[in-house]
């Protein structure tokens, strides 16, 4: 059975940034992920073993958004390689990472890079 699996609203407080400054101070950003997978029998099994654990596609996040970094992109490419490094299962993965109050010299409450990555077999 395929299926999608979201995880919306995902915040964290971390160290990215183009500007040395904004590597320094850190900011807010948050992570909206969904997925397109083979969920097995799962939904009549009830076994979390034939579908995506979210919880460890939330590691995979955690650990990727620790990582400073200067761009959006490279954080979203990362996780998509991540996620589909762990799930063969997974068909397809759709990332977006955002950054709350960006320095773009003015006001701007959000920037925010969308990336898909489909599994290529």
């Amino acid at each position: 059975m395929i299926g999608e699996i979201s995880l919306e609203g995902i915040e964290f407080f971390a160290y990215h940034g183009f500007h040395s400054e904004e590597r320094k101070i850190g900011n807010k950003y948050q992570i909206d992920l969904k997925l397109s997978a083979d969920l097995g029998n799962s939904f009549t099994t009830d076994d979390l073993s034939e579908t995506v654990d979210y919880e460890q596609v939330y590691k995979i996040i955690k650990k990727e958004i620790e990582i400073p970094t200067k761009l959006l992109e490279t954080i979203a490419h990362r996780i998509l390689d991540g996620l589909l490094a762990k799930y063969p299962q997974v068909i397809s993965v759709e990332v977006s990472v955002s950054k709350f109050n960006p320095p773009v010299g003015g006001i701007c409450q959000r920037a925010k890079v969308k990336l898909t990555k489909n599994r290529v077999d």
